[in-house]
C-alpha cells in the first residue's frame, strides 16, 4: 500500500510548483482509502525551511521531504523509523523490535510474500521488493534471510540486495548470513560472502570462519575445513577457543579421533585453555567409536586441568552403557558424578536413563529406573510410559506393556494415542489381531478416540495376517467411524491384497487411493507392476502404470524397465519395445538396466546386429554397464557364436567401464558352450595380469579340452601358464600328463611334469614313480 501511495505521489513532481507538489502529496495521502480511518486520520504539512517541510497524520506518524529534490528520488530513501506502515501502532513495532519478533513486521510480511512469489515474478514485483529491502532496518533484513526455508534462496536474495542502488547491506547481515550459510554445504556461498566482507573492510571475525568451517563439514569435506586455519593466518586473525571446538566437533563428526585430539594438544601450545564444550565433543566421538574407556580416561583428564565435567559428559557415557545394557556401570558413574563433580542426579539424568534403555530395547531396566525415580520424589508422566511400553511392546512383551498400561491409570497418569497405538501395533506383531481390535473399539470408552494411525496400525496387523478383505471392509467403514484413511492406509491394504495373490483387488486398491487424492510414488507401485509381471501379466501391469501416469502420478525407469522385463519374460517382444517407446514418449530417459533388458531381449531373438547397436546407444548416452550387462552381452553373444562382434562391443564397454574378469567370462562361457578354438585364442587377453581368477579360467580352458580329448591343447595351455610365471594346479596336471601318455606323447608329458620339478613343487622320484 505505502509503495502504491508513494507511486501516486510521484506522478505529479515534474510539472508544479514547491507549494502545490506539498499540498498535492498532502491531498493524495488523505484520498487513500484507509482500512482504519480511525487510526489514520488526514494528513497535514508543516513548513520547517525554504525547500523543506513534513507531511504528518493525526497520530504524528510522518516523514520529512525537501522539495529541492526531485521527489522521485526521494521516494527511494529509507523510510522514516517512526513510519510502519497502515493500521500500525508505533507502540507495537518497538514492542515488537524489542521483542526480537520482526517476523511480524508488516513489511517484513510483505517482502516475504513477494519472495515466496518469484517464481511469477514482474518488474513490477522486482520494483516493490527493491524498495522494501531500502525500507527496512539491519535487523528485520536479518530477520527476512532467516525467515527462507532455502537457504539457496537466501543466499541469492543476499546477492541481489546487494546490487541494488542506494543499498548496502550493513555488517551483522553479512554475519547472519554466513550463520545459515553454516547450517548447510553450501560452502561456495560462504566463502564470497567472507571474501565481500574483506573486499570491504568489514572487520572479520573468528566465527564468520567457524561458519565457513561447519559448512564445509556438512558437506563432507574436513580436510577443507582444516584448511580454514591457513585462511585466518592470512587474514591475520588469531584462532579462538570457539574455532578450536568447531575444528574438534568436525573432526570427531569424520571419525578422527586421533586428530581431533592432536587439536586439544596445539589448544594446550596455543594457551587457549579447553572447556567442558571441548572434551564433551571428545567424550562423544570416543563413545560413538566404542571406546569408552578413552572416554573415561578424558573425564579424568578434565578434573586434573581444573576443567569440571558437567551432566552433558557423563549423560554421553551413561548412554553408551545404557546402549550396551551395562547397569552396573551406569551406577558407578553416577555415584562418581555426585562424589567427584558433585552433580546431583536429578529428573533429566533418569529421563534419559528410561529414553536411552527403552530405545535399545531393554524395558526392565528402564522400569528400575523409574521405579528408584519415583522413590526419590521425582514424577514421571505418559512420555516416559510411553517409551518403556514401546520397548515391550517391539519385544513382544505384551502382557508387561499393559500392566504398565494398568499402573498409569491408578497414578493417574492417563495414556494417550500413542500409547494405545503402540500396545495395538504389538499386539498386531504377536498376531493377536482380534485382541487388538478390541483395544481399538474399547479406546473412545476409555476417553481416548483412535486416529488415523491406530486405525493403519490395525488394518497393517489385519494385511499381515492374511486378513485384507477384512481391512478393506474396515477401510469402507472409515467415514461412520470419523476418521480419514491417509496414503499409508492405502498402501498397506495394496501391500496386504499383494502379498495374497490378489492383484486385481490390490489394482482397486491403487484406483481408490490416487480419486482421494493420493498419488503413490513409483516405489509403492513398483512391487505391484512386479507382481503383475512374475504371474504372467505384464499387459495388467502396463495397465496400471498408464493409469498412474494419466492421472499425474510419478512414474520413473524402474517402473518402465520392470514392465519391459515382464514383456521379455512372456517373450512378447513387440509389447517391449511400444513401452520402450513410450518412456521416451514420457520424457522418461532409459537407464543401463533399461538397455541391458533390451539387449537381452535382441540376443535371445537373435537379432545380434540390433544388441549391437542398442549397446553403443547405450555408451554413446553415457551410461556405465553393469556387471549384469556384461553377463548378459557374453552370454547372448557366445551363445550364438558371434565372437569376433562380441570382442569388438568389449573393448567398446571397457574404455567406459573397465572389468577385469571380463575376458575370463568370456572364455568360461566359450568353454560351457564347447568353442574351444575361440577360447584358446583369447588366452593372451586373460594371461596379461596373471591373476588367480585367469587361472581359475585357464583350469577351466585345461579341463575342457581333456573332455574332448584333447591332451596337447590342455598341455600347451599349462605351458602357456608357466611363461606367464603362473603355476597350474598339479593334479589337474597329472590327468593332463596321463592322458599325454595315453595318446602316446610321453615326451610331453615328462615335459610338463618337469616344470613342477623345477619350481620345487615336486621331487624327481615321484616323476620316475608315474612312469612306471
Amino acid at each position: 500500500m505505502l509503495f502504491e501511495f508513494l507511486r501516486y505521489a510521484t506522478h505529479f513532481h515534474e510539472s508544479i510548483t514547491n507549494k502545490t507538489c506539498r499540498r498535492t502529496l498532502v491531498h493524495a495521502f488523505n484520498s487513500w482509502p484507509s482500512q482504519n480511518p480511525n487510526e489514520n486520520g488526514h494528513l497535514s504539512y508543516n513548513i520547517s525551511g525554504a525547500n523543506k517541510f513534513r507531511v504528518s497524520n493525526r497520530l504524528g506518524y510522518g516523514r520529512d521531504f525537501d522539495s529541492s529534490r526531485e521527489l522521485g528520488d526521494e521516494v527511494d530513501f529509507k523510510l522514516s523509523r517512526d513510519y510502519i506502515g497502515n493500521d500500525q501502532q508505533i507502540e507495537c513495532f518497538k514492542s515488537v523490535e524489542n521483542d526480537g519478533d520482526e517476523i511480524r513486521h508488516p513489511l517484513v510480511k510483505e517482502a516475504c510474500r513477494l519472495i515466496d512469489q518469484r517464481s511469477k515474478w514482474t518488474p513490477n514485483f522486482e520494483e516493490e521488493l527493491r524498495h522494501l529491502i531500502r525500507s527496512l532496518k539491519p535487523q528485520q533484513v536479518c530477520t527476512l534471510l532467516r525467515d527462507q526455508k532455502d537457504a539457496r534462496v537466501a543466499l541469492q536474495l543476499f546477492y541481489w540486495a546487494d546490487r541494488q542502488w542506494r543499498y548496502q547491506h550493513n555488517p551483522i547481515v553479512y554475519n547472519a548470513m554466513l550463520e545459515i550459510l553454516g547450517k548447510t554445504s553450501l560452502y561456495e556461498g560462504a566463502k564470497r560472502v567472507i571474501r565481500l566482507m574483506a573486499r570491504r573492510r568489514i572487520r572479520l571475525r573468528a566465527e564468520a570462519f567457524g561458519y565457513l568451517m561447519m559448512a564445509y563439514s556438512r558437506a563432507g569435506h574436513w580436510r577443507k575445513s582444516l584448511q580454514v586455519f591457513s585462511m585466518m593466518e592470512k587474514a591475520k586473525i588469531e584462532p579462538n577457543l570457539v574455532i578450536y571446538n568447531i575444528a574438534v566437533y568436525v573432526l570427531v563428526k569424520a571419525s578422527k579421533l586421533e586428530m581431533a585430539v592432536k587439536i586439544l594438544e596445539r589448544m594446550e601450545l596455543m594457551d587457549i585453555a579447553p572447556n567442558v564444550v571441548t572434551y564433551n565433543c571428545l567424550i562423544k566421538g570416543y563413545c560413538d567409536a566404542d571406546r569408552i574407556e578413552d572416554a573415561m580416561d578424558l573425564i579424568r583428564d578434565m578434573v586434573a586441568k581444573g576443567c569440571s565435567p558437567d551432566k552433558v559428559c557423563y549423560h554421553t557415557v551413561m548412554g553408551f552403557y545404557c546402549k550396551t545394557n551395562r547397569i552396573k556401570e551406569v551406577r558407578i558413574l553416577m555415584k562418581k558424578m555426585l562424589n567427584e563433580s558433585k552433580l546431583i542426579a536429578d529428573q533429566v539424568t533418569y529421563n534419559m536413563l528410561i529414553h536411552m534403555l527403552s530405545k535399545y530395547g531393554h524395558g526392565v531396566e528402564a522400569i528400575g529406573f523409574l521405579r528408584e525415580a519415583e522413590e526419590k520424589g521425582f514424577s514421571f508422566d505418559k512420555v516416559e510410559y510411553s517409551a518403556i511400553i514401546h520397548s515391550f511392546c517391539q519385544a513382544g512383551n505384551i502382557e508387561k506393556a499393559k500392566e504398565l498400561v494398568n499402573e498409569m491409570y491408578t497414578k493417574g497418569c492417563i495414556p494417550d494415542i500413542v500409547t494405545y497405538t503402540d500396545v495395538i501395533n504389538g499386539l498386531c506383531k504377536i498376531g493377536k489381531v482380534d485382541e487388538a481390535k478390541q483395544l481399538l473399539q474399547e479406546m473412545s470408552k476409555l476417553g481416548c478416540k483412535p486416529n488415523t494411525v491406530s486405525y493403519t496400525a490395525l488394518l497393517n496387523g489385519l494385511c499381515r495376517d492374511g486378513k485384507s478383505s477384512e481391512a478393506k471392509e474396515m477401510l469402507n467403514m472409515s467415514e461412520e467411524e470419523w476418521w480419514v484413511p491417509n496414503s499409508i492406509t492405502y498402501s498397506v491394504l495394496m501391500h496386504g491384497f499383494r502379498r495374497e495373490g490378489k492383484l486385481s483387488e490390490a489394482h482397486d486398491v491403487v484406483k481408490e487411493m490416487i480419486v482421494k487424492g493420493f498419488l503413490p510414488p513409483p516405489a509403492e507401485i513398483n512391487p505391484l507392476i512386479q507382481s503383475f509381471c512374475q504371474e504372467g501379466r505384464p499387459e495388467d501391469a502396463k495397465k496400471l502404470m498408464e493409469e498412474c501416469l494419466n492421472k499425474g502420478c510419478t512414474v520413473n525407469v524402474v517402473n518402465f524397465t520392470t514392465v519391459i522385463h515382464g514383456f521379455c519374460q512372456k517373450e512378447d517382444f513387440d509389447s517391449a519395445f511400444s513401452v520402450l517407446d513410450d518412456m521416451y514418449l514420457n520424457n522418461i530417459q532409459p537407464d543401463a538396466v533399461t538397455y541391458t533388458t533390451i539387449i537381452d531381449t535382441l540376443g535371445k531373438k537373435g537379432s545380434i546386429e540390433e544388441a549391437v547397436e542398442m549397446a553403443k546407444k547405450m555408451l554413446h548416452k553415457s551410461l556405465i554397464p553393469t556387471p549384469v550387462t556384461y553377463r548378459v552381452v557374453i552370454h547372448r553373444f557366445c551363445q550364438h557364436g558371434r565372437v569376433q562382434e562380441l570382442l569388438s562391443l568389449l573393448e567398446k564397454m571397457l574404455l567406459r567401464q573397465p572389468w577385469k574378469t571380463a575376458y575370463n567370462q568370456v572364455i568360461e562361457k566359450l568353454c560351457s558352450l564347447g568353442n574351444l578354438d575361440d577360447a584358446s585364442k583369447l588366452l593372451g587377453k586373460v594371461l596379461r595380469t596373471a591373476s588367480r581368477t585367469d587361472a581359475n579360467s585357464c583350469h577351466i580352458l585345461i579341463e575342457s579340452s581333456l573332455r574332448k580329448g584333447d591332451p596337447l591343447s590342455s598341455y600347451k595351455v599349462a605351458c602357456r601358464m608357466f611363461s606367464r610365471n603362473l603355476v597350474p594346479d598339479l593334479k589337474l596336471c597329472e590327468k593332463v600328463s596321463k592322458s599325454l601318455v595315453v595318446h602316446g606323447m610321453p615326451l610331453d608329458a615328462e615335459k610338463l611334469m618337469l616344470r613342477f620339478v623345477e619350481r620345487g613343487l615336486m621331487s624327481p622320484k615321484y616323476i620316475k614313480k608315474m612312469q612306471r
